[in-house]
């Protein structure tokens, strides 16, 4: 039997990616060096991660009328993404200017473009794909509208939302009632909840109860290098810890997170492992540059894995 389609609705953008010292303060004007160029956007990420992973996955979105927006879709075709659901608009393509530091941290600008232009009707003009999917994957980087109108389609056909909540914003009573999974990373998690202490006075456990007291079902708490923690509504409250690696570029690997943590479920791994797998998918990534180019295969995510588990059990000799 062949797999239903994991589906992405998001972003699809030209990444524009700086290497610098350090972030500039107000005023400064610092030396870049290595400018390149990447396709990226947060939806396109994950849409092309699951493709990698070797799973089926359609994207819903929309680029311009640049000469971007023919770049990027052929990027994802050659990832292996269905792209048939992504629409050409008027005027620029989404893009984000990306300032990247020698230890891998970045600073990301975005400026939407054509995906702001993603709109309810275009969700509605792709109800059989939506309806068919073993998943639906969406972030913030569309309008607020299209979200709730995508969690309001996922909840009355039955399929699982999984939201990555970037950039952070309030959702609605409803918004959180219809999303079977919430992603977010730990600066993300405390602005949805309102927190101002700083992420080292704010143990996860207390962040993930903060967040289903607002409604969320299941939390996979992204913790960058210190792993995932996962929360979810039948009690399960556990540290997924990270591997350890040289990170060159941190872009994406939340991306590559969410794009490996769906395709386990979907395969019915259970979550546990599901944030295994999808945390070694996100070490692999930080050791790339890049955002939809870092994004691992099947056979680089288990061969990474093979290779820890056999230095593990060498220093426990």
């Amino acid at each position: 039997m062949s797999e239903k389609p994991i589906v992405v609705v998001g972003s699809i953008n030209i990444d524009l990616v700086t290497h610098v010292e350090r972030i500039p303060m107000r005023g400064e004007t610092l030396p870049g060096w290595d400018f390149e160029t990447h396709p990226g956007g947060k939806g396109a990420n994950q849409a092309a991660a699951v493709a990698r992973l070797g799973y089926p996955v359609a994207m819903i979105g929309s680029v311009g009328s640049d000469a971007f927006g023919d770049e990027l879709r052929q990027s994802l075709a050659d990832a292996g993404v269905d792209t048939s659901a992504i629409a050409a608009s008027k005027g620029p393509t989404g893009t984000a200017m990306i300032l990247v530091q020698p230890a891998g941290d970045n600073s990301i600008v975005v400026t939407p473009g054509a995906n702001a232009l993603l709109s309810p009707d275009d969700l509605d003009a792709q109800l059989d794909l939506l309806r068919g999917a073993a998943m639906v994957l969406t972030q913030l980087e569309i309008s607020t509208a299209t979200v709730e109108h995508l969690a309001a389609i996922c909840a009355r056909a039955g399929v699982p939302l999984m939201l990555d909540p970037a950039p952070a914003r309030d959702l609605s009573a409803t918004m959180w009632r219809n999303l079977s999974w919430i992603t977010p990373n730990d600066t993300e998690a405390r602005q949805l909840c309102g927190m101002i202490t700083a992420a080292s006075e704010c143990e996860p456990t207390a962040t993930i109860e903060a967040l289903h007291a607002l409604g969320a079902r299941n939390v996979a708490l992204k913790l960058g290098r210190h792993g995932a923690y996962l929360g979810t509504q039948d009690g399960l409250r556990e540290r997924v810890p990270a591997f350890a690696v040289n990170a060159t570029d941190t872009t994406a690997a939340g991306d590559a997170f969410n794009g490996a943590f769906a395709v386990a479920l979907a395969r019915g791994v259970d979550p546990r492992q599901a944030a295994r797998f999808a945390v070694a998918a996100a070490a692999v990534s930080v050791t790339r540059r890049g955002a939809l180019p870092s994004m691992p295969t099947q056979a680089d995510v288990t061969k990474f894995m093979e290779e820890h588990l056999r230095e593990n059990q060498e220093l426990t000799r």
